[in-house]
C-alpha cells in the first residue's frame, strides 16, 4: 500500500507537470516555505509561491517526474526526481537528477528542500 504522503506528492508532481497551480496550493499549509530553485532563495506562502511559478513557467518549461519515495528518520519524505528544463522554443536547457524532501503539517506540504547531487 502506498503511504498517503507518497501518493499525494505522485500527484502533485502530475499537477506541477500539468501548470495546476490551484491544485498545488491546495495541497500547501498557507504559510508554506518554497526553494525558488530557478533565481534562488526561498518564497513563503500562497502568493509567493504562486507568483514565482508563473514566472519561472513565462520563460522556462520544466517537467519534474519523481523516481524514488524514501521516509527519513525525522518523518520528511525524499524524493528523487528526474528533472528536465527546456526553453519555450523546446530547446533542452539542463536535465538531471535531484533530491526533493519535503515536510509535512497535518497532510500538507509545509516545506520543501532541493538537495543537489553529492
Amino acid at each position: 500500500m502506498t503511504p498517503p504522503s507518497q501518493a499525494l506528492l505522485a500527484r502533485l508532481y502530475s499537477a506541477f507537470n500539468a501548470r495546476e497551480i490551484p491544485t498545488l496550493l491546495a495541497a500547501m499549509t498557507p504559510d508554506v516555505s518554497w526553494p525558488n530553485g530557478w533565481e534562488g532563495g526561498v518564497v513563503h506562502g500562497h502568493d509567493e509561491v504562486a507568483r514565482y511559478w508563473r514566472r519561472q513557467w513565462e520563460q522556462l518549461e520544466p517537467t519534474v517526474v519523481p523516481t524514488a519515495f524514501t521516509t527519513e528518520a525525522d518523518g520528511r519524505v525524499a524524493v528523487t526526481v528526474h528533472q528536465v528544463v527546456r526553453d519555450k522554443t523546446g530547446a533542452l536547457l539542463s536535465e538531471h537528477t535531484v533530491t526533493h524532501v519535503y515536510r509535512f503539517d497535518d497532510g500538507l506540504v509545509a516545506e520543501m528542500e532541493i538537495r543537489e547531487p553529492a
